[in-house]
């Protein structure tokens, strides 16, 4: 007891010395246990009463916990209630104590991962300290990147996205308050908040920050912020829509805690001055590796990511609760929300090819040059529209974008953008033009503004490419009109083309996956097994069992190759073919094969990558070869095939910007204050109207000499001078002068 008591006053020495041995001081810990466990009543009771003592013991049973589990087996939990229950009476530095003794705790493995969760969720909307609150979310993002740092910990995942999923779902059922007038004035007296909604906003933004940093890339963490797009509140709607639309506005207020590493730089330097060795020669190329294989991991972070709104679930449903709501609560919302809405809205609509057709009645009212925003909406509008919607639908918004943009009463920016707001609405849909409509619209190729002729030299050469048969017969141009003499015209709207019997080149595929089998000695039966085994990791991955399985087996279908038409009956093309180099008869004979591949194996995406490869090695080698103008003009198309589908994953390459709509600009006139800003510009660090030139590299500020100034001179300046001509005019006995002159001067100086 002696000694207990001496230590009581001691607390980091008792620390230290159950740490060292937790069996002799477990009577000590005993005695320190039952202290706090009366301190914490008497706390609970009046938590201003020995606040900095119950702080002390509390750190101190959390350093020692776990070398007494069953003793502190229901500490954790009392810190937890502590905090969730008395979290406004209790003083910061009491928070911020059980706060770090929690997560003590957690890297003690004291607690779980799910266990520290659950309390610091709760905590972010309450706190008002802008460092526990960072500190906070510093917390949960380690954590949970650090449980998915080797392997994926599935459980950990769920367990936190259902909590996110139910902050964000708490507010589903509040009034809809929107972000117009009295609203939004009250948002900027709460400052920037409408008094709920916080819980769901801090869901969204973890789950945001999760997605960017690559911890989370799958189908639940979307459906979470799919949910905030139709939050109530406003804040929480456009935080889910930034993240949709790929803004990058929310990582400038993430913290960072990635490191860069060392400067590469400044140890190469460092290694030039110091001694050289072996060891610090080994050591700076085991930093460089290091660094360098960061960076790459860190592209293939962000790369990795498959696009959020290939991954929604359910888009149609999504794109018509959206539309809803933004329909509704039209009056509520700003023009900037809206816009938000409308982007969001299109965007989907394009990528998953949908219809909904009461948006572009909605959009009409919208289509006014004098509208703010108005770039943003028209590049909405054309994001929208695929080549699988109605052209009826869209004939009349083609229509009032014509009376609207494109007449003489407007400016040549307005006509610009109406141009090509209707040029990227019909490459999608051609069949939304009328006939008549598109004559009076190239019509204005001939006017004097370079943007507006740009603009309708644009809708000129996409009807030459897509249908010209919508344009007069002087306008159609020499390949189109050589393309309508062969019959070549497109198909209306609604119906398709011959159905494809084969796959492309898959003959090329299915020749190199033999090759391979006979070089490594696969037989058939090792391919079964290796297909079947990739099968079922591919429907574990995708979780595939929640999908219903009462398809069956596969269905054995007669082939038909065997009733293919020969239509290359005539004589001359067989005498043609004859002359072909033999990469080209072997292209064709590729060509009029068809393979059975498709109907035995499954093509994976890394067989349809190594497809595209070998087409383009084929189609290399004819060109070689010397196949012509064709095997080039084949060549160039996989070729941009494969840079389109590699830039596929940009979204500055993927949908419509405002400048494309609006076009090439010429550069406006300044006014005064532009003028006189820039002359001002130009004087900064110099004297008053004093030229710099000469004053640079002198010690003392001083001009040029009129020798140094001479030199720079141009040639028929210094031709066209009194001292020059005088030269050419002088006599012989003044050159005579000048000469003697000249040599007394020599002998002179040389003394």
């Amino acid at each position: 007891m002696g000694r207990g008591v001496l230590l009581t006053s001691n607390l980091p020495q008792l620390q230290n010395l159950i740490k060292r041995d937790p069996t002799g001081y477990k009577e000590e810990f005993l005695q320190q246990w039952n202290h706090y466990t009366s301190i914490r009543q008497i706390f609970q009771i009046n938590p201003d009463e020995q606040a900095h003592h119950f702080r002390e013991l509390v750190s101190f049973i959390s350093q020692v916990a776990s070398c007494y589990p069953k003793e502190t087996a229901d500490f954790p939990t009392q810190l937890s209630s502590l905090l969730l229950e008395n979290y406004g009476t209790l003083s910061p530095d009491t928070r911020k104590t059980l706060v770090q003794n929690l997560v003590m705790l957690r890297n003690k493995d004291v607690i779980t991962s799910i266990e520290l969760l659950k309390t610091l969720f709760p905590l972010l909307p309450r706190t008002t300290s802008s460092t526990l609150r960072a500190s906070i979310r510093k917390t949960i993002l380690s954590d949970i990147r650090n449980a998915n740092m080797r392997t994926k910990n599935h459980k950990l995942n769920r367990a936190v996205q259902a909590m996110l999923f139910g902050m964000v779902e708490r507010g589903m059922e509040a009034q809809v308050v929107g972000d117009k007038g009295k609203a939004r004035a009250a948002r900027t007296a709460n400052g920037g908040s409408t008094g709920h909604g916080e819980e769901a906003m801090w869901a969204v933004v973890l789950t945001k920050e999760l997605w960017r940093k690559g911890v989370w890339s799958d189908a639940k963490s979307v459906s979470i912020i799919a949910l905030g797009c139709f939050h109530p509140v406003t804040k929480v709607q456009s935080a889910s829509i930034h993240f949709f639309l790929g803004s990058d506005e929310e990582k400038e207020d993430s913290d960072e805690d990635d490191d860069d590493g060392p400067d590469v730089k400044s140890l190469q330097h460092r290694r030039e001055i110091n001694k050289k060795t072996r060891s610090g020669d080994k050591k700076l190329q085991r930093t460089m590796k290091s660094v360098k294989k960061k960076r790459q991991n860190k592209k293939q972070e962000i790369a990795a990511n498959f696009p959020a709104l290939q991954l929604l679930n359910d888009p149609q449903t999504f794109a018509e609760k959206l539309y809803d709501l933004l329909n509704r609560h039209d009056k509520r919302y700003s023009l900037d929300h809206k816009v938000l809405m409308m982007q969001l809205l299109s965007r989907v609509m394009g990528a998953h090819k949908l219809c909904v057709l009461a948006f572009y009645t909605y959009i009409v009212k919208y289509l006014n040059h004098h509208q703010l925003q108005v770039p943003a909406i028209l590049a909405s509008l054309a994001q929208s529209v695929h080549d699988l919607t109605p052209p009826d639908v869209l004939t009349p918004v083609v229509r009032k974008l014509a009376q609207e943009f494109v007449h003489p009463g407007v400016g040549g920016e307005v006509i610009a953008a109406g141009l090509n707001s209707i040029r990227e609405l019909c490459r999608r849909q051609p069949w939304a033009m009328e006939e008549d409509l598109l004559g009076d619209l190239i019509e204005y190729r001939k006017s004097r503004d370079k943007a507006v002729t740009s603009a309708a030299r644009g809708l000129l050469q996409l009807y030459r490419e897509v249908n010209p048969g919508m344009l007069k017969r002087r306008e159609r141009g020499k390949e189109a009109s050589m393309g309508m003499a062969k019959g070549k015209e497109p198909l209306p709207f609604g119906h398709s083309t011959q159905a494809a019997i084969d796959i492309e080149g898959l003959s090329l595929l299915e020749d190199h996956l033999q090759q391979l089998r006979e070089e490594e000695g696969i037989n058939s039966a090792d391919e079964e097994e290796a297909d079947a085994a990739a099968w079922d990791r591919w429907e574990v991955e995708t979780d595939s069992s929640e999908e219903s399985s009462d398809s069956g087996g596969w269905m054995d279908v007669d082939s038909d190759g065997d009733d293919n038409l020969d239509i290359s009956d005539s004589e001359d093309e067989a005498e043609r073919s004859k002359n072909l180099p033999e990469a080209d008869v072997v292209d064709d004979s590729q060509a009029q094969r068809v393979s059975t591949l498709a109907t035995t194996k499954i093509l994976t995406p890394a067989d349809f990558a190594l497809l595209n490869d070998l087409r383009i090695k084929a189609a290399t080698k004819a060109v070689e070869s010397g196949g012509g103008s064709a095997a080039k003009r084949k060549l160039a198309t996989l070729e941009s095939k494969r840079a389109a589908a590699a830039a596929a994953g940009n979204p500055e390459d993927t949908f419509i910007s405002e400048m494309d709509i609006l076009g090439p600009r010429k550069k406006a006139k300044a006014d005064y204050a532009e003028r006189i800003a820039s002359i001002e510009k130009g004087r900064e660090g110099r004297e008053k109207f004093g030229s710099m030139k000469g004053k640079k590299n002198k010690e003392t500020p001083s001009s040029t000499t009129n020798r140094e100034k001479a030199r720079n001179k141009p040639i028929m300046m210094i031709l066209g001078s009194g001292k020059v001509r005088g030269k050419k005019k002088a006599s012989l006995r003044e050159k005579q002068q000048k000469l003697r002159a000249h040599i007394e001067r020599a002998k002179k100086s040389n003394h």
